[in-house]
């Protein structure tokens, strides 16, 4: 069986030098480790996060480090990331989340007995502060069909629990719009490709009140409202389904930080 694959990482500056550290320790004590970690560096970074990668690096040659001279944005970096990946696996992971010991080697050993599967995704735990408290989990449908099903409403992936086919993702033409992951996720689906999602929780998620909040504004909603128009635009939702998720989501990054909290917690993720 082959067991090789990529592991696709972006930072940049704001991210904070201990969670760097905490995902690369999670990354590199994995039962079944990468033979290659592509980081790519969105634009200048602080002395204390290069201190932290350079560290890592002189331990791990696995660790393939790409300077970008200027910040373009997490989904451009992640396209960069992906051309220079060599495997045809590739997991996704989030500079300040923490992955399961095991995740790999769950994520590969499915991907590897089910060729029919081009992204493959699990539940995950999400925390604020301590890993070991968790306070709720954000679960996803199993099955390729639920999936789509619930695409028409929601990202049906836990973008970083994801692995997946560097070749489909390369096909639909890589990250686009906004949400990256959701658009990525959408243009997929429309290309034939065969969605998974494993019923554990592989992923430690850092999700504070504070991530939330930046989650709101009028920007985000008109982002919202472009990636909506564009799923209705190549037919993956009806006039119905378009109308009624802008309503939706629209309303929800414009509404008080205070509600826009209690709404994530209370209606978006079981405790």
């Amino acid at each position: 069986m082959n067991t090789k694959f990529s592991v696709l990482m972006s930072v940049y500056i704001k991210e904070h030098p201990s969670f760097l550290r905490q995902s690369l320790d999670s990354v590199f004590c994995q039962t079944l480790p990468p033979d290659e970690v592509v980081l790519i560096e969105d634009g200048p970074l602080t002395d204390e996060l290069h201190g932290v990668i350079a560290e890592y690096r002189d331990k791990h040659p696995e660790l393939k480090v790409y300077p970008q001279e200027h910040n373009a944005g997490l989904g451009s970096a992640l396209n960069i990331g992906l051309k220079l990946c060599t495997n045809d696996l590739v997991a996704r992971m989030d500079t300040d989340d923490i992955c399961h010991p095991d995740r790999f080697e769950k994520e590969v050993k499915f991907m590897t007995e089910h060729p029919d599967i081009d992204i493959c995704g699990s539940n995950l735990d999400e925390f604020d502060g301590d890993p070991s408290c968790v306070r709720s989990h954000k679960v996803v449908p199993e099955m390729h069909d639920e999936i789509v099903k619930y695409a028409r409403r929601r990202n049906p992936i836990n973008h970083p629990t994801a692995i997946y086919r560097r070749d489909k993702v390369l096909a639909v033409g890589g990250y686009q719009g906004f949400p990256e992951d959701y658009c990525l996720c959408i243009k997929m689906i429309m290309g034939g490709c065969r969605f998974h999602n494993l019923q554990e929780s592989l992923l430690h998620f850092r999700f504070t009140d504070d991530a939330i909040r930046r989650r709101g504004g009028w920007q985000h909603a008109k982002e919202d409202f472009k990636s909506q128009l564009f799923f209705y635009r190549i037919g993956f939702t009806n006039l119905f389904e378009f109308i009624t998720n802008c309503i939706i989501r629209m309303s929800v990054r414009i509404i008080p930080n205070s509600l826009r909290v209690m709404f994530y917690k209370k209606i978006l993720r079981k405790e």
